[in-house]
């Protein structure tokens, strides 16, 4: 009974470690996130005022992490560069973007290769409208992202290609434009959201 009872809680330990909100029928296992994107306070005037959010969904509890990105207030030039767009270690806005501390890197390994390193974006007509799935990411368990931060950057991610100890640690990609914390919610902006970002991906 005593060996029951310890499996029991060693379960019920893991479930509380992997599922961060109450499991029921109303999102069929699914876990939804969202990051309420605004620009930061310590970037210029004249530098773009990115809104909008980042989305997260997946499946309790070994599905693969799926994103939309629905961003708005780049430039209208379609001839700009793509923006990098990285998952931060903290969830700390008090000093603009600049206090999200470095890319989330549990596992110690050089860029890009960090949970969160989404790679580069290409705005048209001043928005980035994507939808990415199979992300290395994950909301679950001891390494989960939630209450940690997304940060759009002011240029293009070079990778890790750029020879020097800063393309190793963020890509060379620049200044913060804007950030948000990823918290959880729930499905109806997943399911307003979605079907814009496939129709403009079939377009």
């Amino acid at each position: 009974e005593s060996l029951q009872e310890i499996q029991k809680q060693v379960n019920d330990l893991w479930q509380n470690l992997l599922y961060p909100v109450t499991r029921g029928n109303e999102t069929d296992g699914m876990i939804y996130a969202t990051c309420e994107m605004k620009p930061s306070s310590k970037i210029d005037a004249d530098k773009p005022q990115v809104t909008g959010q980042v989305l997260f969904r997946q499946c309790y509890s070994y599905g693969r992490l799926e994103a939309i990105f629905y961003l708005d207030g780049f430039p209208l030039d379609n001839n700009q560069s793509s923006r990098a767009i990285h998952i931060h270690e903290l969830g700390d806005l008090s000093n603009g973007c600049d206090s999200t501390g470095g890319h989330y890197n549990p596992f110690r390994v050089n860029h890009p290769r960090h949970p969160g390193d989404f790679g580069n974006f290409l705005p048209r007509e001043g928005k980035i409208r994507k939808y990415k799935t199979n992300l290395f990411a994950t909301v679950f368990g001891p390494y989960s992202i939630m209450g940690r931060s997304v940060v759009i950057h002011e240029q293009e991610d070079d990778m890790g290609k750029g020879n020097n100890k800063a393309s190793l640690e963020n890509g060379n990609a620049g200044k913060r434009l804007a950030c948000c914390v990823i918290g959880i919610s729930n499905k109806n902006l997943w399911e307003q959201k979605l079907p814009e970002v496939m129709d403009k991906k079939k377009r």
